[in-house]
């Protein structure tokens, strides 16, 4: 699967060579000027049926906000990568020093990609700000997810 630039108006489902059944799905349509478009397409060598296109499409907005949640989010200018791993750890850090009024403080995270930038929290309430922040930028980001995915009517590929 990979983003390709056309035609807008482009078919969602295309059989692009009948001799050797091959057969290509499109998504994600992003029209740009005069009346092209970038979309993402995944080939297939038989004719996709519904399920196959679901679970093509829908993993593939999977993944998008899987990206998102991981790397898409930014805390006083510090890009934080919100792994699992990471996640618990915040979580168990803000959890300790909610339940010990902070006699678990300070502590420090490191953020940052390429340079890491390391941040010491002294406060519960830097601290919540912090975690608040991350656990709403997962919040929006997966219902914003859904709300694409829930969008998707597999019915246009008939």
């Amino acid at each position: 699967m990979k983003r390709v630039e056309g035609n807008a108006d482009v078919m969602l489902i295309e059989c692009v060579s009948p001799a050797k059944n091959k057969w290509r799905i499109r998504w994600d349509i992003q029209e740009q000027e005069k009346g092209s478009a970038t979309y993402m397409e995944a080939e297939f060598k038989h004719k996709p049926s519904e399920d196959e296109i679901k679970q093509t499409v829908l993993g593939w907005f999977n993944e998008q906000i899987d990206i998102v949640i991981l790397s898409g989010f930014e805390w006083n200018g510090m890009p934080v990568w919100l792994s699992s791993e990471n996640q618990f750890n915040y979580k168990a850090a803000y959890d300790l020093a909610v339940q010990t009024d902070g006699a678990t403080l300070p502590v420090t995270f490191k953020f940052g990609n390429e340079e890491p930038c390391y941040h010491t929290f002294d406060t519960v309430e830097e601290l919540t700000d912090f975690y608040t922040k991350a656990m709403l930028h997962i919040q929006h980001t997966l219902a914003d997810g859904w709300k694409k995915k829930d969008a998707f009517n597999v019915e246009q590929y008939r």
